[in-house]
C-alpha cells in the first residue's frame, strides 16, 4: 500500500530528534513470523551453528538470491514521503552529539546474519543493530529473512552475529525470535517493500563441551533408529555422528518367528545358555546330527543343524575345538561315509546406538543494544542526501573481477537518488552509486548522518539489490527501498516487543 503526500525535508539537528510525530499506517500492513518461538527452540539453533568447531558458520556462503538485478536511474516520479519526515535516535545518541572525525570508523552495529537456505545449505546477508525498547532489533533486507525460493515462509536457525569475522563471534550469537515484514513483501514480494526488522533473543557464548561416546543397548531396531533420530533433530548437542549395530542377545533363545530375533551360527557353549547344561547339550547336539542327515530343526524351534557328507580325510571324528565356546562344528562317521555337522541357534536380537555426541554449554552475554549499541532509524526523508553504506560485500563483477572477499566489514559513500527495479517488483527504490556486488552486501545498511565518533547515525535504507547500470561489465549501484510511513510501521511493530534470555 503506498501513498504519496508532499515530500518534507528534514532539519540539520536529527540527532537531537525530540517529539516525532508518528505517520498514519495500517496495523493490517504488518505481517510477523515465529523463527525460534521457544528458549528450547533459540538454544537448540545457537548450538547448531556452535557445533563442529563453529562449521556451519565458517562454510556458509553468500545468500545470492536476487542479488543482480536490472535498475535504473529515474529523474521523474519515483518514491515520496507519505507523512512528514521523522527519525529515531540511535542506542546512547538519544543527545545530540557534534564531533567530527576525517577518518570512517566502522560501526559495532554491522554484522552478518546466518540461516539455512531452501537448498539447505548454510548462507549469510548483512545485517545491522537498530534502536528498540528492549536493545534487540535487527534490521536487514526482507529476502534474508522469508524465503522467497521455497513455499516455506521463514529460513531456517537465523541468527545475527556482530563483528563476525572467520568463526570468530565477539559478542556472541543473537537467535532470530520474531521477524516482521510489510504485509506486501511477505505477500506479494514486492520490492518496494524488502525490508525486515527482527527481535532477537539475548546472546549467547559457549562455556565448554562435553563428549558422550558410550554406546547405548536397544531390543529392536525401531527403538534404535527412533533414539538416533531424536539425538540428531536435537541440535543443543550440536552435530551427531551416529550408527546403530546388531548384537546378539546369546542370553535369550528363542522360537524361530520371533519378533526381533534371527538364526545365527552357534556354539555348544552358545546353544546350551546355561554353563552347568553345556555337557548335556553337546551330548544332544551330537546325537540330533548323528539322526538327521541334511537340514533340520529341533523340536522346541529353537535351534537346529546342517549336516552334510565330507570327504573322509578332512578331519578327525568329534568336534573342531576342545573348548565348548568354540565348538561349532562336529564330525562323525556312519557307515562308510563321513559327515560334517554345523549349528545354528535362533537369539533375540539388540541393537546398539554408537556414535559421537557433543553436548554444547552456552552462557548469557546480554542484550544485542547494550553489547553493540543500535543504529536510529530515519523516514521520510529527502532524496539526495549523503549515506554511508555498510556491508560484507562478495561475489564477482560482471566482468569476473573479484574485488571483495565478503571477510571484512566495507562501506561506501554517496547520494541518493530516485530508481526502479522492476523485476524485484521496485517502482519506488532509492539507489546510491556504489561498487558493492551483491552477494553478501544484500541487508548493508545504509546509514544517514553517521556520527564518525560514535559510530552511530539513523537507518535509512537496506541493500537488496545491485546493478550495472552503465553495462560496463561492473557493478556500479546498490538500491534500496524508500523508508517511508510505512516501513516505520513495520518498524515500530517490532521495536516495542521483549525477547528475552534463552539460557
Amino acid at each position: 500500500m503506498k501513498r504519496t503526500l508532499a515530500l518534507g525535508g528534514v532539519a540539520a539537528g536529527l540527532l537531537a530528534s525530540a517529539a516525532v510525530a508518528a505517520p498514519a499506517h495500517a496495523a493490517g500492513d504488518v505481517s510477523s513470523d515465529s523463527l525460534a518461538s521457544t528458549n528450547l527452540a533459540a538454544k537448540q539453533v545457537a548450538a547448531f551453528w556452535y557445533g563442529e568447531n563453529k562449521a556451519n558458520l565458517i562454510n556458509a556462503t553468500p545468500y545470492n538470491v536476487e542479488t543482480t538485478v536490472p535498475s535504473k536511474h529515474v529523474s521523474t516520479g519515483g518514491p515520496t514521503a507519505d507523512t512528514k519526515p521523522g527519525v529515531v535516535p540511535a542506542i546512547g545518541d538519544e543527545k545530540k552529539s557534534t564531533s567530527k572525525s576525517k577518518n570512517v570508523n566502522l560501526p559495532k552495529t554491522t554484522g552478518k546474519v546466518f540461516f539455512i537456505g531452501a537448498d539447505h545449505k548454510p548462507h549469510w546477508c548483512t545485517a545491522t543493530s537498530v534502536q528498540s525498547s528492549y536493545h534487540n532489533l535487527v534490521a536487514t533486507a526482507g529476502h534474508c529473512v522469508y524465503d522467497t525460493e521455497s513455499n516455506k515462509a521463514t529460513l531456517d536457525k537465523w541468527v545475527f552475529i556482530p563483528g563476525y569475522y572467520q568463526g570468530k563471534t565477539p559478542w556472541g550469537i543473537y537467535v532470530g525470535k520474531t521477524a516482521y515484514t510489510h504485509y506486501d513483501f511477505d505477500v506479494y514480494e514486492d520490492g518496494d517493500r524488502d525490508y525486515a526488522f527482527v527481535t532477537v533473543y539475548n546472546g549467547v557464548l559457549p562455556t565448554g563441551a562435553t563428549v558422550s561416546k558410550d554406546p547405548v543397548r536397544y531390543e529392536t531396531k525401531a527403538e534404535a533408529e527412533a533414539a538416533k533420530a531424536k539425538i540428531e533433530a536435537d541440535k543443543s548437542n550440536g552435530h551427531s555422528r551416529l550408527w546403530i549395530k546388531p548384537i546378539v542377545d546369546w542370553a535369550h533363545k528363542v522360537t524361530v518367528g520371533t519378533a526381533g530375533s534371527d538364526k545365527f551360527a552357534s556354539s555348544v557353549a552358545q546353544l546350551a545358555v546355561d554353563p552347568s547344561t553345556i555337557n548335556t547339550a553337546r551330548t544332544t547336539l551330537e546325537n540330533w546330527a548323528k539322526g538327521h542327515i541334511g537340514d533340520s530343526t529341533f523340536s522346541d524351534n529353537t535351534w537346529g543343524s546342517s549336516v552334510k557328507e565330507v570327504p573322509a580325510n578332512e578331519h578327525a571324528d568329534g568336534w573342531n575345538s576342545a573348548d565348548a565356546t568354540k565348538q561349532t562344528v562336529y564330525y562323525f562317521t556312519s557307515g562308510d561315509k563321513k559327515y560334517k555337522a554345523t549349528f545354528w541357534g535362533n537369539f533375540d536380537v539388540d541393537y546398539l546406538l554408537y556414535g559421537r555426541v557433543l553436548w554444547i554449554g552456552l552462557k548469557d552475554v546480554g542484550r544485542l543494544g547494550d553489547n553493540v549499541g543500535g543504529q536510529g532509524l530515519a523516514y521520510n526523508q529527502k532524496i539526495g542526501q549523503p549515506v554511508f553504506v555498510f556491508g560484507y560485500p562478495s561475489g564477482s563483477h560482471p566482468d569476473g573481477n573479484h574485488a571483495f572477499s565478503g571477510k571484512t566489514l566495507k562501506w561506501s559513500y554517496g547520494k541518493t537518488f530516485a530508481a526502479q527495479a522492476p523485476a524485484i517488483k521496485g517502482e519506488e527504490l532509492v539507489g546510491v552509486k556504489s561498487s558493492f556486488t551483491g552477494e553478501g552486501s544484500i541487508g548493508s545498511s545504509w546509514l544517514l548522518k553517521y556520527n564518525n565518533s560514535r559510530r552511530l547515525g539513523y537507518l535509512n535504507g537496506v541493500t537488496i539489490g545491485v546493478s550495472d547500470t552503465d553495462k560496463n561489465n561492473r557493478i556500479d549501484t546498490s538500491v534500496s527501498p524508500y523508508f517511508d510511513g510505512e516501513t516505520y510501521g513495520v518498524y515500530k511493530s517490532a521495536a516495542s516487543v521483549w525477547s528475552g534470555k534463552i539460557v
